[in-house]
């Protein structure tokens, strides 16, 4: 494993301005950019962390504040331990950024990402992957279908109406994708029911697309994010084994 150097980035986009980490290896090599999507709860020591591991394997990888435009990181105020049974308030102030993250936002700052890692001397040319966590996965959906010239493969763990019947849901985007997909759903989860499960895999192959969708028994919502009450040690590691694995073969 590398050893890895983390800075903080600012990413122009159409309405502003990103603020983002970035985890490199430290040789200063240019490596296979990958594009990490954070979950609800925003940029913060933990997915820094993430970002650092999967840096360490070799890869560049830029963690965007994907609510930028309420403000730089961070975003919300959180604790250290995220319990929503013990602070439902979170909930209500996240709910909103959310949702004003539209799918046309999504695709266009995605644009503004991947024209920041075709830029960097940092990122080697070509395509990049993607990981996405919670709403993350969603944002790593709408990016592979807006930009199939770009995006390779990606990734998203515990993801949440991927497959709705919202006119605007993820799922839809399927025909545009041409990158390789895994997908890793926590059966305990109400945000990605079994008929959207059902739904997501229809999509993906009636498209062609090469894809994988799994559903991590006895995982909660939220598994592989260790500063929350759902983290799942074992389903954490399995995402970074299966994580690894394709990144290592596809990028």
């Amino acid at each position: 494993m590398n050893a890895v150097t983390g800075t903080l980035v600012d990413i122009a986009t159409a309405d502003g301005t990103a603020d983002a980490y970035l985890a490199r290896p430290d040789d200063g090599r240019p490596r296979p950019g990958v594009l990490m999507y954070q979950d609800a709860f925003g940029v913060r020591p933990h997915l820094k962390a993430m970002a650092d591991r999967l840096a360490a394997a070799g890869y560049a990888v830029l963690v965007p504040n994907v609510f930028y435009r309420h403000g730089r990181t961070p975003v919300v105020e959180l604790p250290e331990f995220i319990d929503m049974a013990a602070r439902p308030d979170i909930v209500g102030q996240v709910v909103p950024l959310m949702q004003a993250l539209t799918p046309e936002l999504t695709k266009r700052d995605a644009g503004a990402y991947l024209a920041w890692f075709a830029e960097s001397p940092l990122v080697t040319d070509g395509p990049v992957g993607i990981t996405g966590y919670c709403m993350g996965a969603r944002l790593a959906l709408y990016t592979a279908g807006a930009h199939p010239d770009r995006v390779a493969v990606a990734a998203g763990f515990h993801g949440g109406d991927l497959a709705s019947e919202a006119p605007d849901s993820p799922h839809l985007l399927a025909d545009r994708i041409t990158a390789e997909l895994y997908f890793a759903h926590a059966d305990e989860d109400p945000s990605m029911p079994e008929e959207q499960v059902r739904r997501l895999e229809k999509a993906l192959a009636d498209a062609g697309v090469p894809h994988r969708c799994e559903v991590y028994a006895g995982a909660h919502h939220g598994y592989t994010q260790s500063d929350t009450a759902a983290y799942d040690p074992a389903a954490a590691e399995r995402h970074w084994t299966e994580l690894l694995a394709l990144f290592g073969r596809v990028l």
